[in-house]
């Protein structure tokens, strides 16, 4: 598992919403986001997320002209890591982390881990509350994850 996580807002809102915001902590131990990301989340994050500034400013403002700034902070916070997971869940997002060679993952995969690790039982529950909340995914992935996990 990579040494640095640097989460996205998505993903911290969504696992607040489905009251599962420990589950990252037992993923992962520790998350680092940006303070853009912080403001964006809305609410004072728990000790275990550490709150870090991008370096390199020029790189994140070009970052912004591709995606929202929250992302931008964090693509460029992972810029300046080696060993680096980014916990993304937008589309445009992910596809430029992918280009720029990040390891990515989203609030799913986080899931699919989770089960993998035996922290939960179950895949589904989470998913079903995810779909209550404003969380827009393809059926076939949801599909997929549930196959992956044997649900």
């Amino acid at each position: 598992m990579p040494k640095i996580v640097i989460s996205d807002t998505s993903t911290l809102i969504l696992f607040h919403k489905i009251d599962e915001f420990n589950l990252l902590q037992k993923v992962y131990l520790e998350l680092i986001t940006t303070p853009e990301i912080a403001e964006e989340f809305g609410e004072k994050l728990p000790d275990w997320i550490n709150i870090q500034t991008v370096s390199d400013k020029k790189y994140q403002v070009f970052l912004e002209t591709q995606v929202d700034y929250g992302e931008a902070s964090a693509i460029a916070l992972a810029a300046e890591y080696d060993d680096v997971l980014l916990l993304l869940d937008d589309l445009k997002a992910r596809k430029l982390a992918t280009r720029l060679k990040f390891k990515i993952t989203g609030t799913l995969g986080v899931i699919h881990k989770a089960k993998q690790m035996s922290i939960i039982d179950k895949v589904k529950p989470l998913i079903d509350k995810l779909l209550l909340t404003d969380f827009r995914v393809a059926d076939n992935i949801i599909e997929e994850i549930l196959k992956l996990n044997n649900e």
